[in-house]
């Protein structure tokens, strides 16, 4: 038996963060229901190709590497019919998954606090780029906007040269899939004692400053202000260059 076999997840999510997710459940056993819209779908289904000559489809490569394992329901929640679907859903589940701006599923009647009324130990997990409140709630952004702003990307590279973009999304997995599914599964636990979900608030920007833990140690005991290519595992340390 799988470690999360019996759970059931709602993934209203699109792109990278939140399928990423939503595939780690579901590869320990979660049972986990891609809720997509009633025109295109996820915009993952249609993502350009990364090389020369590969085929572009409704289901692209990116599409079934990330939803393997989950089932799919299309609703348009823009409709009275489509909520209502939505909520007979939710009525059943453990977790919903979404990754909108914030105050786009309230707008729509089916926020947090509706989802509670019918359901009051679901875990309700919501990935952003900036978090439910602050001054950038309502901005948009991509991977390397969060990693720019908080500072990782500034130090990536060599002394004097460009910033550096990580092949692999930091943010989009690192301070958002991964920290979504540990908050997930830390509410879950509590809900465990006490019965009740709760909401799962995560920043893609702050999941990934956490990250910069070593680097800010520094600055923060010595007031060290590092440059690019002064960090140890950046640049300074000849064993740990590639």
């Amino acid at each position: 038996m799988s470690a999360l076999e019996g759970l059931r997840v709602l993934d209203l999510s699109r792109l990278l963060p939140g399928g990423f997710c939503s595939l780690l459940l579901s590869d320990f056993g979660a049972d986990v229901v891609k809720v997509e819209d009633a025109g295109m779908g996820d915009y993952v289904r249609w993502s350009p190709p990364y090389y020369e000559g590969a085929e572009q489809g409704a289901n692209s490569a990116l599409f079934l590497a990330l939803n393997r394992g989950k089932r799919s329901i299309r609703i348009d929640l823009k409709t009275d019919e489509g909520r209502d679907v939505l909520l007979r859903l939710a009525r059943d589940a453990d977790v919903l998954l979404e990754s909108f701006r914030p105050g786009v599923l309230d707008r729509l009647g089916v926020g947090y606090d509706r989802l509670r009324e019918v359901n009051p130990r679901l875990v309700y997990c919501a990935i952003t780029g900036y978090g439910q409140d602050g001054p950038y709630r309502d901005r948009s952004g991509h991977d390397m906007n969060y990693l720019g702003l908080i500072g990782l990307l500034g130090l990536t590279g060599d002394r004097g040269g460009p910033p550096v973009q990580s092949a692999g999304q930091i943010a989009d997995i690192g301070g958002g899939a991964l920290m979504a599914a540990f908050g997930i599964l830390a509410a879950l636990r509590e809900r465990d004692r006490s019965g009740e979900g709760q909401l799962v608030d995560v920043s893609m920007a702050d999941g990934s400053l956490s990250w910069l833990a070593m680097v800010a140690a520094r600055y923060l005991a010595d007031g060290v202000v590092p440059q690019r290519g002064d960090p140890e595992l950046a640049g300074s340390l000849v064993c740990y260059r590639p």
